[in-house]
């Protein structure tokens, strides 16, 4: 069972997730490979909800074939290309992620490696065997 940590002695979190969690010994962990919102047909949508969506559904299958869910995100980690897009993102962020919240941050970069990209999503999850 993943442990919760959001101390008195710190702000609390800004939005729908935690400071910290603890995952017991023996858990199994996976961590992907930060996700793009591009569809099988190689077609980018021109707009951050529908990219984050695509972000988040890959990774979807990602925990699925390792035989996990949204349930065993523990961390998401997120970049966007522009300050405006926070919102759009964390609507769809939330979501996905499931009680207890996992940690999460969220950078603005300066870019990806095509243009078009606003938005790229990596996961850490755990399972406890």
């Amino acid at each position: 069972m993943k442990r919760v940590f959001n101390p008195p002695s710190v702000r609390k979190p800004f939005g729908q997730y935690n400071h910290g969690l603890l995952v017991p010994a023996g858990a199994s962990l996976l961590v992907t490979s930060g996700q793009m919102g591009i569809q099988l047909d190689d077609s980018i949508p021109s707009d951050v909800t529908a990219q984050a969506e695509l972000c988040f559904e890959a990774i979807g299958a990602i925990l699925a074939e390792a035989g996990m869910s949204f349930a065993d995100v523990i961390r998401v980690s997120a970049f966007v290309t522009r300050r405006e897009d926070f919102a759009a993102y964390m609507a769809v962020r939330d979501r996905y992620t499931l009680d207890p919240k996992p940690v999460s941050t969220l950078l603005i970069v300066g870019g990806f490696t095509r243009p078009e990209f606003l938005v790229e999503v990596e996961v850490t999850a755990a399972r406890v065997l």
